[in-house]
């Protein structure tokens, strides 16, 4: 099969590999004004405690070089620009330019200016050169890459030896009864909320259903030991509904 007709998904449509790109930044430009919002509404703001322990097991400090991809609108990368000082240096780096003009106003507005960069760049081939960055995260987002395995080496690369990636993404609950709830929550409530408060029903159905098609816990640390990454673990937050994934460059 040649790369023209290659698909993926796209929630759980199948889609042309070239085509799923456009298609997700279509989600994001739509959402974008929204996005922090929509983010307090659907996890009852439980997002924020997943964020923070991302921030706490990623041992960033004065001096590092961290780099936020899909960082969108800059939630990580305030608390890693405070971490890192004067001294150190932070990317938000995001593929939409609606969300990285989101994140670059928000975070201007509340006086960051000084060590934070922003980069519209994509996962998979990242524009920044070998051993550059302590520390990478990336929040939401892998969910959303078409080729994840390109994708994590390419943020191997970048990584400086011993550095970390931490991946944080929604994934599969461990409990029958939770995933049941959690099912009919996102596939009947959310797009409803998405209708009322952003205008686009459509949109977080789409996210609801990239949730689901998104590897389970024990597939993605593998793949990211595939992508050459040692000492792969993950933690479970909320009852697996979301789990942080931690790899190290070798």
């Amino acid at each position: 099969m040649t790369d023209q007709n290659k698909t993926t998904h796209f929630g759980f449509q199948q889609v042309p590999v070239n085509e799923k790109a456009n298609k997700v930044a279509d989600v994001f430009h739509s959402v974008a004004s929204k996005y922090d919002i929509m983010n307090d509404l659907m996890s009852g703001g439980i997002h924020r405690l997943w964020k923070r322990f991302t921030i706490d097991l990623s041992s960033v400090r004065k001096g590092h070089r961290v780099l936020d991809i899909a960082g969108g609108t800059g939630d990580l990368t305030k608390q890693f620009s405070k971490l890192v000082g004067k001294d150190g240096h932070v990317v938000l780096a995001d593929i939409n330019s609606s969300m990285l003009e989101v994140g670059r106003e928000r975070l201007t507005n509340q006086g960051l200016t000084d060590n934070i960069e922003y980069v519209q760049a994509n996962a998979e081939s990242l524009p920044f050169d070998d051993n550059s960055f302590d520390v990478i995260t990336i929040a939401f987002g892998l969910r959303n890459v078409t080729d994840k395995d390109k994708a994590l080496r390419s943020m191997l690369r970048v990584l400086k030896p011993g550095g970390r990636l931490l991946v944080l993404e929604f994934s599969k609950p461990g409990n029958p009864l939770l995933e049941k709830v959690y099912d009919t929550y996102s596939f009947s409530l959310l797009p409803k909320i998405g209708q009322v408060i952003a205008g686009d029903s459509e949109s977080y159905k789409y996210l609801a259903e990239s949730i689901r098609m998104h590897p389970d816990q024990e597939t993605l640390k593998d793949m990211m030991a595939d992508a050459g990454f040692v000492r792969c673990n993950f933690h479970n937050m909320t009852g697996g509904i979301v789990a942080l994934h931690k790899g190290i460059k070798p």
